[in-house]
């Protein structure tokens, strides 16, 4: 499993966000506080407060990881 954060403001980057996740044949969880969703489910994703950073724990190969944070470009961030 590798984790890092991304950024999620608007809705055109969760949109992208969730476009990308379910691309990519692994589970991919997004974790904020005490709440985990499923990445690839948009409904979870506007349900879970994106004020801040969520960090994004992907449970597949380190190449399938690379390649979606790659895809991801500048939504990828720090924790805050």
């Amino acid at each position: 499993m590798s984790s890092f954060y991304v950024n999620l403001p608007t809705l055109e980057d969760v949109k992208a966000f969730s476009r990308l996740a379910n691309q990519i044949e692994c589970e991919i969880d997004v974790c904020t506080g005490r709440y985990v969703v499923n990445a690839k489910s948009i409904m979870g994703l506007f349900s879970i407060d994106r004020e801040g950073p969520v960090k994004v724990e992907f449970h597949g190969s380190d190449s399938q990881c690379d390649a979606f944070r790659q895809g991801l470009g500048a939504l990828v961030t720090q924790p805050a």
